[in-house]
């Protein structure tokens, strides 16, 4: 560590106590501060302490370069960078502060990636590696899935998105195969062996073809941390490493943070185990309740407690729901913004009563002076809005749904990636047949022809001299000078990035009749891509930590200047609103159905709950639709089923809320909408078979 600033610590006097002394532990101690557990409850202004946490540990001399920062999205990050800047520029002038941030900050698996470039050549890796996103990685998955001769129609062997699921799970996990099989994949449990031969293929392939998929970032990172001495060496380049939302953490992340900080000096863990909700991507909450015991002595813990986002009403519902938890860090939120309206338990006749209550009640707020945006419907899963999306439409209140189509999923963009992933690493074989196929005339023979040319040299210049078909050779001239150039780098960036957009234009014109949007869309993608430093980093970072959609970086996709929020749980985690409307709070739904077989997925649907409530800050509604109609089911085809609350409000938390039924709709409305249902469009298409 370098000695003691000078200057003054980080001003620390709109922190609360327990904030204060997680931002002051063990700054300045000789051999690194001892380790720590910030248990920070929602709305505890966990941000605002890690951001101080970092300003006061650099003011107080470490060095910013080593000070390693874990989060779990690009964007917090930044977010996190921006507000330790700010800190220090109370102390420093602009230019030091914005160069004292630290240097290492990102996801564990853009961290990784850094890290493995850096170490390549003695991990026997090409420091030239290119890294798929989850599409390419299933596509990957497929070629070998067919090349190995499992996608006939023999039997129903898993498709290549399952086998992908299976691959990872086990990785991240650190389960063996048959574990991974039972437990979570149960009907695929007869296809093991096949299953087995086919992951060594698809690791196989990647390394032919010098790609890492997203699993491999972490799997390789921790691999490099079992190796004395290069884990030594990785360790000895920091001093700190604070890691957020360690409750999302898998094991494979769990093992790196403890190979770099073995003793657990200069390691600060931030998180809350009653938010972890994330099993499905392999996170366990293990790793933060075993936390302070994984060291001798055992780290320290600090409670965050004070919550500043919710009312009291809403706090003392959302205490009550968790403490019924199994096992859990005790705390109890408390605020000091007091309020006499209880969160609502509003019971309705069914799905169509549920969005016509919410839609009435989000009028209602708007005519009261609260904005669309304000406001938020939260639901277990995407497809419980469909009901409320068609009433929102009908009543022509505008709405944005999180959970859609990612922006990198658009054909045109991922093209885009595809160009400069190839440019790159000319061995990336998925790459290389998407990118061959933009080209008019070019079928997948011609395509593998064209990627076998092309890895013939790293700079393309075989391609000049290859022979494409009548139909793409007024095109292929163009694309071979254009691949010459990308490799090499003979634009600076993101120059090249725009090269690629400049020669993808025509070809977007004469493929799609809405060209005009999808050029759009790639102008948004080249802003973001000039606030990357190179290339590489920009493909590394985008393809690891993807923004949802184009509007998270050029703004809302929307004519109208207001509208409501619809998300699922898993995607309004961190975020708060006003008001909170949370649809389906019944058995079935939360906790879902499909996440009831064991008491570990019974306590996260506990926590997703808890989630869910912890979002709103002024108002809180809960809504209990009294049955479902849910169609073709083997006994009784389409049929109302019915719902009881969820489990997790028992009858001695109901005087925490305000109870109300709502009256659905007129008797003679609900009598013709209830009546016998007839399937009048099944009824046409049946005259023409």
């Amino acid at each position: 560590m370098r000695a003691p600033s000078p200057v003054a610590a980080a001003p620390l006097g709109e922190l609360n106590e327990a904030q204060r002394r997680a931002v002051e532990h063990g700054v300045g101690e000789a051999d690194g501060p001892a380790p720590l557990l910030v248990i920070a409850g929602a709305g505890a202004g966990k941000t605002n302490m890690l951001a101080h946490r970092v300003a006061h540990l650099i003011l107080g001399g470490a060095d910013p370069k080593r000070i390693m920062l874990a989060t779990f999205s690009r964007r917090a990050a930044g977010e996190l960078n921006r507000r330790v800047q700010r800190l220090l520029a109370r102390k420093l002038a602009p230019d030091a502060a914005a160069a004292a941030t630290p240097a290492f900050a990102g996801t564990f698996h853009s961290l990784g990636a850094r890290l493995l470039r850096d170490y390549a050549l003695r991990l026997g890796l090409d420091p030239q590696f290119t890294i798929h996103d989850r599409e390419d990685s299933a596509d990957l998955m497929n070629l070998e899935r067919h090349e190995r001769g499992l996608s006939g129609a023999k039997e129903r062997f898993p498709t290549k998105g399952t086998c992908l699921a299976i691959y990872s799970r086990t990785v991240n996990g650190r389960t063996a195969l048959t574990a991974t099989l039972g437990k979570h994949f149960p009907w695929c449990a007869s296809f093991e062996e096949p299953l087995r031969g086919l992951f060594a293929a698809y690791v196989e392939a990647k390394q032919r073809q010098n790609v890492l998929d997203y699993d491999d970032l972490l799997l390789y990172f921790a691999q490099m941390m079992q190796e004395p001495e290069i884990a030594a060496e990785v360790a000895a380049r920091f001093d700190h490493l604070l890691v957020d939302e360690y409750q999302d953490t898998n094991r494979l992340q769990g093992e790196i943070v403890l190979a770099l900080r073995p003793r657990g000096r200069g390691l600060t863990v931030v998180g809350d185990d009653a938010q972890s909700i994330y099993s499905f991507r392999a996170a366990t909450v293990r790793n933060i309740l075993d936390f302070p015991n994984a060291f001798d002595p055992p780290a320290r813990l600090i409670t965050l407690d004070q919550n500043y986002r919710s009312t009291k009403p809403i706090l003392a519902a959302s205490n009550a729901v968790i403490d019924l938890a199994a096992e859990r860090f005790a705390k109890n939120l408390w605020t000091d913004r007091a309020s006499g309206v209880l969160p609502v338990l509003a019971t309705v006749g069914e799905e169509t009563d549920q969005a016509r209550y919410v839609a009435t009640r989000v009028l209602e707020n708007r005519e009261a002076g609260s904005s669309l945006k304000s406001q938020a419907v939260l639901f277990r899963t995407a497809h419980h809005s469909a009901a409320l999306e068609l009433e929102l439409t009908r009543r022509n209140i505008p709405f944005v749904k999180y959970g859609g189509l990612k922006f990198l999923d658009a054909a045109h963009v991922k093209d885009t990636l595809a160009i400069l992933r190839f440019a790159q690493n000319p061995r990336d074989r998925i790459a290389g047949f998407r990118v061959a196929q933009i080209l008019p005339g070019i079928g997948p023979a011609t395509a593998a022809k064209i990627i076998e040319t092309a890895g013939a040299d790293d700079g393309f210049a075989a391609l000049g001299a290859f022979a494409a078909p009548a139909k793409s050779r007024e095109d292929f001239a163009p694309f071979a000078e254009l691949m010459r150039s990308l490799a090499g780098g003979q634009a600076p960036w993101p120059a090249d990035l725009a090269q690629v957009i400049e020669w993808l234009r025509p070809h977007l014109e004469g493929r799609y009749e809405d060209a005009a949007t999808r050029i759009a869309d790639l102008e948004a993608l080249e802003r973001i891509g000039a606030t990357f430093p190179s290339r590489e980093r920009f493909l590394a970072e985008l393809t690891l930590d993807p923004p949802n959609a184009a509007s998270d970086e050029s703004g809302p996709p929307h004519l109208d200047e207001d509208y409501l929020v619809l998300s699922t749980i898993h995607s309004a985690k961190g975020q708060e609103w006003r008001s909170v409307f949370v649809l389906n709070v019944v058995d079935g739904c939360i906790p879902s159905e499909m996440a009831t077989g064991s008491t570990d997925e019974i306590e996260e649907e506990r926590r997703l709950l808890y989630v869910a409530m912890t979002r709103a800050k002024d108002e809180l509604t809960l809504i209990v639709p009294q049955k479902f109609f849910v169609h073709n089911q083997p006994r009784g085809g389409d049929r109302h089923v019915l719902a009881s609350r969820t489990r997790f409000i028992p009858a001695k938390l109901l005087p925490l809320f305000e109870r109300i039924a709502w009256p659905a709709m007129p008797a003679e409305e609900k009598r013709v909408a209830n009546g016998p249902r007839v399937d009048l469009a099944a009824r046409m298409r049946a005259m023409w078979r």
